[in-house]
């Protein structure tokens, strides 16, 4: 009887246990080093806008070393977190690119902004923004122009204050302030007014805490009825998100008694399934009274 005849039980539970440990090694390196598209981590929102609106994408993808969005319009970044604007309508797939191996790709709908013709005259310039404001708050300032060059000046310096498009300003002392807008479209600045109330009001002041409160929430139901309604989405939804949210679009929203979602899900769903009627809207506040951590909803159709 040969070497193997005699151990042949012994060689055979070794070559099973071998593989058997290989089989796990294998299966630990495919979950710790080997990835794939599937473990990428990225977001892009909104999927659907019009021509100008802001594209906010985001990579949290854990083992990148390296990223590129290619936004299939001819531009790129490099960046883990940013915007993009497309200036022509159509479909466009962006895609994040991981370490020059892992792709995703994300299906983008840019529609036509629909301006009215005024005897083939260009849009007039005009700012939206709030005409009043909380003392420290963050406040956009968005102009709505067919310009390439904008300057700002916010009212409560002499100095310019932002050349974007789409301005953030957070004003330090309260008082009325005139924003001037100036353009590459425009011969004359574009004006607009702004009230910005203290932080902490007086004690005699007659605007109650419940009716300050109530003006909120009723803020917060005017920009989802508009959402609603099919007007821009991200200029209300951004404007929500910045104001009242803290940028948390994870905050939750709780509509009568459906199940709980959370606030960026439910906009997107309310820009899609159109004609909801948004009858009352309840907001619910961290225990600082800074954010808004859950928004109670009733709507109808």
């Amino acid at each position: 009887m040969n070497y193997f005849q005699k151990n042949r039980k012994n060689i055979i539970i070794g070559v099973v246990a071998t593989l058997l440990v290989a089989a796990l090694v294998a299966l630990w390196l495919q979950k710790k080093v080997i990835h794939s598209s599937d473990d990428i981590v990225g977001a892009v929102y909104p999927l659907s806008l019009t021509v100008g609106d802001t594209l906010h994408f985001e990579d949290k993808t854990p083992f990148a070393k390296q990223r590129k969005w290619n936004f299939a319009d001819g531009n790129s970044s490099d960046k883990n977190k940013g915007y993009h604007f497309f200036n022509k309508p159509g479909y466009y797939s962006v895609t994040l690119i991981i370490d020059d191996k892992y792709t995703k790709t994300y299906p983008i709908v840019v529609s036509s902004r629909r301006v009215e013709a005024q005897d083939s005259m260009k849009m007039t310039t005009t700012i939206d923004a709030p005409i009043q404001a909380m003392q420290f708050e963050n406040v956009n300032f968005r102009a709505l122009s067919d310009g390439k060059l904008f300057t700002w000046k916010f009212g409560e310096t002499t100095g310019i204050d932002s050349k974007d498009k789409l301005a953030t300003y957070s004003y330090k002392k309260p008082g009325d302030y005139i924003v001037t807008l100036y353009t590459d479209v425009d011969k004359e600045p574009i004006l607009h007014r702004i009230k910005i109330v203290a932080e902490y009001n007086e004690v005699e002041e007659e605007v109650a805490v419940d009716d300050f409160y109530e003006q909120r929430d009723n803020d917060f139901k005017y920009h989802l009825q508009q959402i609603a309604n099919g007007n821009s989405f991200n200029m209300h939804y951004n404007y929500l998100l910045n104001k009242y949210l803290c940028n948390n679009e994870n905050s939750i929203v709780q509509v009568s008694d459906s199940k709980i979602n959370n606030f960026y899900l439910y906009c997107t769903g309310l820009q899609f399934d159109k004609n909801n009627v948004i009858q009352t809207v309840k907001l619910n506040y961290d225990d600082a009274q800074n954010c808004v951590t859950k928004v109670d909803i009733n709507q109808s159709k």
